[in-house]
């Protein structure tokens, strides 16, 4: 699936109080059952790339066959939707099921904008894989339910490797780093092209490391850059780091990394799996020598960790077909139809039992492993407004590898990170 997975950003400076208003065009829901719904239509909002049409297409004639209601599906793009998501919340007639972006669920739920699904996830979420579902769940309560999802994994250029005689992908951190120093020295290659500000790799081996990039004092959230845990693992970036030419003060979208890659003289990159897509655009002859796999962690039974982006399904809490709603969340988060989307988008499902619809796609294959030991940005409405340009993170991120210490380099930036996380408007 070829688009970014974005993270929240700016929701808490942007977000507006939502009331749960009553009204709609189809009235209160009906008992259950063919025809129950009979006259009534349920609107979706689904994001641009989400649905595929066959799985698009089975979804409704199976939802209509059942309910007897119609179902209609709004695309929407990705920019501008968190002002476009607030705004729909607050009105008397919203749309009743709204896919939004895991990272922004929680800005969205603590105005209380979403209805409970509680009841939901009792009835058919005990499965869910925890990591994944854990964006779904705000104050104790579960406000959405986890659709699909996307990791990183190291997209690598099969020849270089070739040329450097390494025959296996690695399976543990060091034989990465091993494999790295082989090219360096037998190749005229750059090993691996690593900005200095991919910032959700950053994140993922925080999350390997155990740690959060905020804690609670009292009750607020702070900055928790200071934390060894997260200092180690920004020394494990600075290690990968040393072994790219790329810019220390840059992202990996300037230059796009996987453009980079096209050329041919490096050996791997850590992205999305649809990013190789973007190298083949750039040059069609790379495309025989993309390959992917895991990001290896320390151990070879426990992959690095990664910063999980992806999609939960929210029923706003304004809808009046609240019961119509949760059918269409049953039918679409089945085994049948989670499968199918898996199948079709190559996306991580909701579930590990349902990953080996992912066995035709190859960049899945390798990002589902990490998926259970995955994790996010910090799950709290006060995060959004830390991403906002300049983001603090970054700026700690290319002063650890100017050569400041960890310490000092979070010290450099927590007051605009703890100032930022007390912002409430």
């Amino acid at each position: 699936m070829k688009r970014k997975l974005i993270a929240a950003i700016g929701i808490a400076g942007m977000m507006v109080s939502v009331a749960a208003c009553g009204g709609d065009d189809g009235g209160s829901d009906k008992k259950a059952g063919a025809d129950g719904y009979k006259g009534q239509t349920l609107t979706v909002w689904a994001m641009d790339g989400s649905t595929p049409p066959t799985w698009t297409k089975d979804l409704k004639a199976a939802f209509e066959k059942k309910t007897g209601a119609k179902l209609k599906f709004e695309t929407q793009k990705w920019d501008g939707i968190q002002q476009k998501i607030t705004t729909a919340l607050s009105e008397s007639t919203p749309p009743d099921v709204i896919e939004v972006g895991n990272t922004q669920t929680p800005a969205y739920a603590a105005t209380g904008g979403l209805a409970d699904l509680t009841d939901l996830k009792s009835e058919i979420g005990a499965d869910w894989t925890e990591a994944l579902n854990k964006s779904s769940v705000y104050d104790g309560k579960q406000y959405a339910a986890p659709w699909y999802f996307a990791n990183r994994v190291v997209v690598y250029n099969k020849k270089v490797w070739a040329d450097a005689g390494i025959k296996d992908t690695p399976k543990t951190r060091d034989e990465f780093f091993k494999d790295l120093d082989t090219i360096g020295k037998k190749t005229k290659a750059e090993p691996i092209y690593l900005p200095g500000q991919n910032w959700y790799f950053f994140d993922g081996l925080t999350i390997g490391q155990g740690a959060d990039l905020v804690k609670k004092e009292g009750d607020k959230y702070v900055s928790n850059l200071a934390d060894p845990k997260v200092a180690a693992a920004m020394e494990t970036y600075k290690k990968y780091q040393s072994y790219s030419k790329a810019p220390k003060d840059k992202d990996e979208a300037t230059p796009q990394q996987a453009e980079v890659f096209a050329k041919g003289n490096v050996g791997a990159f850590i992205g999305m799996g649809w990013e190789a897509g973007t190298a083949i655009a750039a040059n069609k002859k790379i495309e025989k020598d993309i390959g992917y796999f895991t990001i290896p962690g320390e151990t070879a039974d426990k992959p690095e960790g990664v910063f999980l982006g992806g999609s939960n399904f929210a029923v706003a809490a304004g809808s009046k077909k609240q019961e119509l709603a949760k059918e269409f969340l049953k039918m679409a988060l089945s085994d049948k139809f989670e499968g199918a989307l898996a199948k079709e988008n190559g996306v991580i499902p909701n579930k590990e039992s349902l990953q080996s619809n992912l066995s035709a796609n190859p960049a899945a294959v390798a990002a589902a492993p990490a998926a259970a030991g995955g994790g996010t940005t910090p799950l709290i409405p006060e995060w959004a407004a830390v991403e906002n340009a300049p983001n603090p993170i970054k700026t700690y991120m290319t002063a650890v590898l100017n050569g400041k210490s960890p310490a000092d380099a979070a010290k450099q930036v927590e007051s605009e990170i703890n100032k930022r996380l007390s912002q409430t408007s």
